[in-house]
């Protein structure tokens, strides 16, 4: 089992996207957050299997996520 950081974004017009910062080009859409985050299962394991049959070693895992909390004057 492999974990990697995803982006969600909530879209102007309501819909979520959704990337994966340590997989260049992999990411994903759905109407909701869950939807987009199952989308996106799928396609990190498109991606890994793509690399896989290839002989391509995947990019190391790099990113990590933090909440920055700003005090605003």
């Amino acid at each position: 089992m492999k974990d990697y950081a995803a982006v969600v974004e909530r879209e102007a017009d309501g819909r979520y996207s959704v990337y994966v910062p340590d997989l260049p080009g992999c990411a994903s859409m759905g109407d909701t957050r869950r939807q987009a985050l199952a989308n996106v299962r799928e396609a990190v394991a498109c991606y890994i299997e793509g690399h896989e049959k290839l002989g391509r070693s995947l990019p190391r895992r790099r990113a990590r996520v933090e909440i920055v909390t700003i005090h605003a004057a």
